[in-house]
């Protein structure tokens, strides 16, 4: 009973922080472009739609839940391990204000668990993961090819925007961050409640409520350094760039969740983002240090969680420590070698330097 408790409150401790990364990011631009000027403000609309959209968000949760891992493993003590680990590795992203995908760290933390349980519905973990690569490479292709036909009428035409139409943008940027805060709850509740509800913890209908309702709550309440990230930090967006980029990624992430893929959403916003930007400036935007940090954080974060989770379902269920004692050892030689490596190249320049000055 006592796990089965602590499982709960990890679970929606880890929706509170999944509302921040994800659905925090939704009104990004809204907010960025002035159409929202208060940050309260957009953070309560985007915790909102979030709330809606995670009620839809039923087709999510089978996959999570049942997916990728037999129902007879997904025990209550390995849907613990699964939301302990996703929920530190989204709290730290989310201190540091990184906007991380939510699903790629639960996806992880599930390989991870089905890796050493010896059972893993690969054929389903391949097919994530195609959708992680297609759906954000559509969202830079759709927001460039946008950005370039947009460019190209208002240097033709000379096109200057009037007051209503300026109107009208802002209030298309509002509806499509919303269409993009719902798309988020619909598919980001899966990866607080999946695995509890995969374990028979907890009902479908129940989750969904008590996951959307933390889910916006950690939106409204700890989303705002997410939600200045990537309305201000990556580039500078137009309103008829914020509708594009809201409209593609919210209409991509909402057929994604229809059919039951768990997709990175923080990605797809992203990549959208980027994709606008490149039409403004393609090389300046790929040297903003803001991008590299995030694509780092991307490709680290679903592999820190799979071996974490790995080592604590060796060590807890398992009773193996050999394995992990292995693994650790691993990273350890990895990273002296790493730092002996770098401290090399510092002295060899070093070096260099004072030859030259002699």
């Amino acid at each position: 009973m006592t796990l089965i408790i602590v499982c709960l409150l990890v679970a929606h401790f880890f929706a509170f922080n999944v509302g921040a990364s994800g659905s925090a990011a939704t009104m990004g631009i809204a907010y960025g472009t002035g159409v929202v000027k208060k940050k309260r403000i957009a953070l309560l609309l985007s915790g909102a739609g979030c709330m809606l959209g995670a009620l839809w968000g039923g087709e999510v949760v089978e996959t999570i839940g049942k997916g990728l891992i037999s129902s007879d493993l997904l025990t209550i003590q390995a849907a613990a391990i699964i939301l302990f680990v996703s929920a530190v590795t989204l709290c730290f992203t989310n201190i540091i204000g990184i906007p991380l995908s939510t699903s790629e760290v639960t996806v992880g933390a599930i390989v991870g668990v089905s890796i050493s349980l010896q059972q893993l519905y690969l054929r389903n973990l391949l097919e994530i993961l195609s959708f992680w690569i297609i759906i954000p490479a559509a969202a830079f292709i759709t927001t460039f090819i946008f950005g370039i036909l947009l460019k190209h009428y208002k240097s033709k035409y000379r096109f200057l925007p009037s007051k209503r139409m300026t109107k009208i943008l802002s209030i298309l940027l509002v509806l499509t961050g919303f269409l993009e805060a719902f798309a988020a709850g619909m598919n980001n509740v899966a990866n607080a409640i999946g695995p509890l509800v995969g374990a028979d913890v907890l009902s479908m209908n129940a989750g969904l409520l008590t996951g959307g309702l933390f889910m916006a709550l950690g939106s409204v309440f700890l989303g705002g350094r997410v939600l200045e990230t990537n309305g201000k930090k990556i580039s500078y967006l137009s309103l008829s760039d914020g509708v594009v980029i809201s409209g593609t990624s919210g209409i991509l992430v909402l057929g994604a969740s229809i059919i039951g893929i768990p997709i990175p959403m923080t990605q797809v916003t992203t990549s959208a983002i980027v994709g606008t930007g490149a039409v403004k400036d393609w090389k300046g935007i790929w040297e903003n240090k803001v991008i590299h940090q995030i694509v780092k954080v991307w490709i680290a974060s679903p592999m820190i969680s799979l071996v974490i989770a790995f080592c604590l379902t060796e060590v807890l269920l398992q009773s193996n420590f050999y394995t992990v004692v292995i693994i650790a050892s691993g990273i350890v030689a990895t990273l002296i070698l790493t730092n002996f490596g770098r401290g090399a190249i510092v002295n060899k320049s070093k070096h260099h330097t004072l030859k030259e000055e002699f």
